[in-house]
This record gives structure tokens, C-alpha cells and sequence, in this order.
């Protein structure tokens, strides 16, 4: 049966307005079009301008293109840290953060939790700490942590640059910009968009930070090193040839999510999840991986489906409904449930209904 929902938590479902945006542009040339013309320039205007209206993105911060997240893990270690960054561990994506780190040869600490969970109360950084590392959501595992948590690091280690991977839970969650010096995202998740296009977010304190090692004669990268990046943001353009369709369509999404308000996709996000997690919760072949509430994710759901996994695949896909694998350990054991603004309130009521018939 033809797919109705990707519920893959990245690549995911996309934004239905994606196809239309999709023939404008090829309508408009706009996949040749020239990365230093004016007319890139305004796309890349509307881009960083919408982004900063849509997650409240305060003066001091600029907004950067890569390739995606993955690469923006190795160029936050390389313009942020000379020797030494701590990073929060409970899952794949955030362990990965970590040894990336170690790959470049700094001597990183990092705390870990079992899989599944989150991380509460207060957190000690060691001394010498110049990047502390958060992800935000657990793309693995559907860990979530609290604003309130992430909000405890400024403050107590003013010395540091707090860096957020939000890949899998931004437009949802509403950061506060005081309490962090950066965060970055992927663009085929939360804003259902095709893969190949991640957003760095930086503060100034970010940049100063990079211009110091390079002045002292400290490698940062080339040409996406952030004083690179910063220069020619400030022309509206990106240190090399771009994804300029990418920025384009995230420009238009970026639109639609502004027409549609911000609030009104947190409040849907935050319905969906409720209902999904009640249908799992009270499934008789299925419980919630994530068992701390607090700490459960709004914007990927795990269930933990066991000798059942299969079966209720199955049943799922009978549908039209294609739920993500469980990762790596745990691939055969568990579904995982993107909740995107792509993925609709009707969507979601059918998955619920489909699961409830699954006995």
C-alpha cells in the first residue's frame, strides 16, 4: 500500500507544501541559480530572517548553513575548543558528539546515563571546560531534557560555551537565548524537508571565541570556521556554493510555519504525543521506552514492542503507516514515532486507531 505517514524520525515525512515549493522553484531556476547573485541573496535574507522570527532568535546571534548536523558536531569542536569539552551522554547520537570530539584530539569528559534516560538535578562541570555539549532530544531513544536542566550551565560555568543539538526536536522546543551560546539542527526532521542542509546558530561570544584560537595560531577548520561563516553572512551569503534549493525550501517552510503560528504547532506536537503515548502506555503488547515521564520526548516517541516488533510493523504498514526502526541494539525490539508538524493531528489518529486494534 502507498504510504499515508513516515513516521522515520529522520529522513522524515514532508511539510505538505514541500512538492509545491518544489515546482516553483524548478519553475524559477532556482537550482542554477547563482550562489553570489542577488537573488540568492534574498533567499538566504528570507532563510535567517524567518528562522530568527520563528524560534525568537535574539540580536547577537547569526545564523550559519552546512551539510547537516554531522558535520556541525565536528565544526563546533574545531572553532569552540582548544583542549577540553564535557559532554552529556544517553544515547547514540549524543555519544557520538563526544568521540567526535576525541577525533580531533581533545582531552573530553563526558557523563553517561543507561539508555533511555534523561538527565536531572545538578550537573558538575570540571574545571577548564570550554564547550559543554547537550542534546537536547535523544533521537535514539526519545530522551528528552527539560529547559529548566539545560538552564543550569550558563550561570554556573560562565567560561564555557553551552552548545544544544536540537536536530530532532527544534521548531518544537523554545530555548532561551541567554542560557545558551549555540544550537544547530538538520532540516529533514522537524521541518520536513528533504535531507542535506543543517542550520548553525551562534552567538557572538561563539565567534569571539573562534577568532581567539585563530589569532593565537590555532587550526579552526577552513572555509567553515566561524569567522568565514560570519563575513559572508554579512553579504547575505555562505563561504561556498550552497544547497541553494535547500534554503530556498526552508525559506518557504519557514513561511508556512510563521502563517501558521509557532504556537499553534508546539500545542499540536503536544497533542499528538499525548495521545500516542496514552495508546502505548495502555497497549497490552507495548510500553513506553522512556519511563520517566519528565524526561519523555515530545517529538520521538520509542515503544518498546519486544518479541511483537514485527507484528505490529506489520499491521502498521497494512495501513499505509510507516513507523521508524528501533536504533542500532535495539533495532528489532522497538518502533520509533516521529511527531513533526509534517505529520498531522488525522495522521496521528489513525495510528492510534490502528495500534489500538493490535492485540
Amino acid at each position: 500500500m502507498k504510504p499515508i505517514a513516515h513516521f522515520a524520525p529522520g529522513p522524515s515525512q514532508l511539510y505538505f507544501t514541500v512538492e509545491d515549493h518544489m515546482r516553483e522553484a524548478f519553475r524559477n531556476g532556482i537550482p542554477s541559480m547563482a550562489h553570489r547573485s542577488k537573488e540568492f541573496e534574498a533567499i538566504f535574507r528570507s532563510a535567517t530572517d524567518g528562522l530568527k522570527a520563528l524560534l525568537s532568535i535574539p540580536p547577537g546571534f547569526h545564523v550559519f548553513f552546512a551539510a547537516s548536523a554531522t558535520e556541525i558536531w565536528e565544526r563546533a569542536v574545531q572553532n569552540l575548543v582548544l583542549e577540553k569539552s564535557f559532554h552529556l551522554v544517553n544515547g547514540a547520537f549524543s555519544k557520538r558528539f563526544y568521540e567526535i570530539s576525541r577525533q580531533l584530539g581533545k582531552s573530553s569528559e563526558k557523563i553517561e546515563v543507561p539508555l533511555g534516560q534523561g538527565f536531572h538535578g545538578k550537573i558538575e562541570i570540571p574545571p577548564a571546560v570550554e564547550m559543554i555539549g547537550i542534546t537536547h532530544n535523544e533521537t535514539s531513544t526519545g530522551a528528552a531534557l527539560t529547559m529548566d536542566f539545560i538552564n543550569q550551565f550558563s550561570a554556573a560555568n560562565p567560561n564555557a560555551l553551552v552548545v544544544v543539538d536540537a536536530v530532532s526536536s527544534l521548531p518544537y522546543p523554545s530555548f532561551d537565548y541567554s542560557k545558551i551560546d549555540a544550537v544547530f539542527f538538520s532540516v529533514q526532521k522537524g521541518f520536513g524537508l528533504p535531507a542535506g542542509l543543517g542550520v548553525w546558530v551562534v552567538n557572538d561570544r561563539c565567534v569571539a571565541k573562534a577568532e581567539n584560537l585563530l589569532a593565537k595560531g590555532h587550526g579552526i577548520g577552513t572555509y567553515h570556521s566561524l569567522p568565514f561563516y560570519l563575513q559572508n553572512a554579512r553579504k547575505n551569503q555562505t563561504p561556498e556554493t550552497p544547497n541553494v534549493l535547500g534554503i530556498y525550501l526552508l525559506a518557504k517552510v519557514v513561511e508556512d510555519f510563521l502563517r501558521k503560528g509557532v504556537h499553534t504547532l508546539r500545542k499540536e506536537t503536544e497533542y499528538k504525543a499525548a495521545i500516542l503515548y496514552q495508546a502505548i502506555e495502555t497497549h497490552p503488547l507495548l510500553s513506553a521506552f522512556v519511563k520517566d515521564k519528565n524526561s519523555q520526548s515530545k517529538t520521538v516517541i520509542v515503544a518498546d514492542c519486544g518479541e511483537h516488533t514485527v507484528q505490529v510493523a506489520n499491521a502498521l504498514h497494512r495501513v499505509g503507516i510507516h513507523p521508524g526502526d528501533g536504533y542500532g541494539e535495539l533495532k528489532k525490539s522497538q518502533l520509533r514515532f516521529a511527531n513533526f508538524p509534517a505529520h498531522s493531528k488525522e495522521q496521528y489518529e489513525l495510528l492510534v486507531d490502528t495500534l489500538e486494534k493490535i492485540n
